[in-house]
């Protein structure tokens, strides 16, 4: 183990805690935390603090929540803090050119991909969507731009078929965070040359919008299906039926023997062996609906659906 830092960390929601748990576990410091505002959350709307902001203030550190690190006075608040590292995961803020000079060691970036592929907002979920069978956790220096900065260190992680979002994030954030106490430490010694990203090879994502959870059921059933394992938990995924919105927790494509009959965006009654009771006819092959929520209800496996709605099988879904 290397000598103790002294480290800020910045991050806002539940699935990096595992980075700042590690800094602590090998002996840094942390000397600050930075997390986004209280969000109103709720039925009352009342403030809620982030998932990082709760586990600071149970571990006796400072947390700031500045509305921007633009300003002489935030960025004073921070060098006073006299950090060797600033550490950032999932923070929601861009920092500026003054705050990453701060620091002895710069600041170092964990984000959920193998840079410069998916660089962006939305990493894990343009993962899922892309169909990729590997990805990974990148350490890199943070510069001016939008995950532009030279790698320190990268390690690579399969995607699972069954993957969501939510599940990719907590393993990447795992093995960042070991990846990331171990660069920390070689860097910290003057053992890593930072690499260049290659410009040529990257792609970017950008920040979700509720609105991109509608399934258009034209396309072909492989993507629906991956685009509701990327949008789980938000923005989630949703169609339309009988003027009520219906939310598709679970679906999966489903390959049949033979053609089926049926238009696109109708339901239809699936065989036994197939992943559900009941599916939907899309643009190429047909979604398997596993698990749904009617406006206004509690989430139900399709079996349990389609008892409690009999006309479902037959209907067209998205009007």
């Amino acid at each position: 183990m290397g000598a103790a830092m002294r480290v800020v960390f910045m991050g806002t929601p539940a699935f990096v805690l595992p980075i700042p748990e590690a800094l602590l576990e090998a002996g840094h410091q942390l000397v600050g935390v930075y997390t986004q505002a209280d969000k109103p959350a709720g039925r009352g709307r009342s403030p809620r603090p982030s998932a990082v902001k709760e586990f600071a203030l149970r571990r006796g550190i400072p947390v700031f929540q500045p509305a921007t690190l633009r300003r002489p006075e935030p960025q004073a608040q921070l060098r006073a803090l006299g950090p060797d590292a600033i550490v950032l995961a999932a923070y929601g803020k861009i920092l500026p050119k003054e705050v990453l000079g701060i620091s002895r060691l710069g600041g170092l970036n964990v984000h959920p991909s193998l840079l410069p592929r998916h660089r962006g907002a939305a990493p894990l979920q343009s993962t899922i969507l892309a169909g990729d069978t590997v990805t990974g956790v990148t350490i890199f220096l943070m510069d001016e731009g939008m995950d532009t900065g030279a790698v320190l260190a990268q390690a690579q992680e399969p995607v699972r078929p069954d993957d969501t979002a939510d599940s990719l994030a907590g393993r990447l954030f795992v093995l960042g965070a070991r990846l990331l106490v171990e660069t920390l430490e070689r860097w910290g010694r003057g053992e890593i040359t930072p690499q260049p990203q290659d410009e040529a090879k990257a792609t970017y994502t950008a920040p979700l919008r509720k609105e991109q959870g509608r399934l258009d059921f034209t396309q072909p059933a492989a993507l629906l299906a991956r685009q509701v394992r990327a949008y789980h938990p938000w923005p989630g995924t949703w169609t339309a039926w009988k003027g009520r919105l219906l939310k598709v927790l679970e679906a999966e494509l489903w390959t049949p023997d033979s053609p089926v009959a049926g238009d696109v965006g109708q339901v239809i009654a699936l065989p036994p062996g197939a992943p559900a009771p009941a599916g939907v006819v899309t643009g190429q092959g047909v979604l398997a609906l596993k698990r749904l929520q009617l406006e206004g209800k509690r989430p139900v496996a399709c079996d349990e659906f389609l008892r409690g709605y009999r006309g479902f099988v037959g209907a067209r879904l998205g009007a």
